[in-house]
């Protein structure tokens, strides 16, 4: 099986936007592996679904990547594309 890597957004409480491979999906709640957080995404990156789409553009601000982390609150599960996928790993922090 492949693995998904995809763009996890959580509620207005918890405001944050997390990339990784999906591990398990219950309800509001999300384990990813691999993962990674995007602390700010420019203009250039076009929103948030920019960020499943064309990745982080220049500017932009991407935290190391940690083994796994599990998400509550969850808003929003995005499939990303595999240039997205190779960008988000490049850990941008301009």
């Amino acid at each position: 099986m492949d693995e998904r890597f995809v763009v996890v957004t959580t509620d207005k409480d918890r405001r944050g936007v997390f990339s990784g491979v999906l591990v398990k999906h219950e309800g509001d709640v999300v384990e990813l592996k691999n993962a990674r957080m995007c602390v700010y995404w420019s203009e250039a990156t076009r929103g948030v679904l920019g960020l499943a789409s064309i990745g982080p553009q220049k500017g932009s601000k991407i935290s190391p990547c940690i083994p796994g982390i599990t998400l509550n609150g969850v808003t929003s599960i995005m499939d990303t594309t595999s240039p997205a996928r190779l960008l988000w790993e490049e850990e941008p922090w301009a």
